[in-house]
């Protein structure tokens, strides 16, 4: 009898520790905010900014402006990585006030996109997108988070 809640005790001291690793493990995946300020954006693996690459998954932006509560811009693709899609729920923006916000469609010019599968160098967009804020001081992040399997990847693009 003793023998066996020491094994069961030995059981759940082992999930509780491999529970702990792997929430530690899935938060450590998630890169803090970067701090606010007034640096200019230095693109990192592509030109012309603003714009992100992930393993050869190019996410380019334009003309974003910001009217009232709403940040518009227009979004193009080019995927040359083993993701096989552009999806608009890869996309939240992120303004100084830490609020996220996802695509909004309910403001004239603001659209949204079907899932779009691609490869091999292929391109998609431009788009014209929309994201509700809550704080109109910049900067504003969007967080892009490309489907590259599942221990990878968000990509934050400050725009100042």
């Amino acid at each position: 009898m003793i023998r066996r809640l020491v094994t069961l005790g030995a059981v759940a001291l082992g999930l509780v520790v491999a529970a702990v690793a792997g929430v530690t493990a899935y938060q450590s995946l998630h890169a803090p905010l970067p701090p606010s300020g007034n640096s200019a954006l230095t693109p990192v693996n592509c030109s012309p900014g603003p714009c992100a690459d992930v393993q050869g998954y190019t996410l380019w932006l334009s003309e974003v402006s910001v009217n009232g509560d709403l940040v518009s811009m227009q979004v193009k693709f080019q995927n040359s990585s083993p993701s096989t899609h552009a999806s608009p729920e890869d996309l939240q923006l992120i303004d100084v006030s830490r609020h996220a916000s996802g695509l909004v469609t309910d403001a004239p010019g603001c659209t949204t996109w079907p899932r779009h599968d691609f490869n091999n160098g292929a391109t998609f967009g431009p788009i014209d997108v929309c994201f509700r804020i809550s704080n109109a001081a910049r900067p504003f992040i969007l967080r892009w988070s490309p489907d590259l399997g599942l221990f990878c990847c968000e990509q934050d693009i400050n725009l100042t």
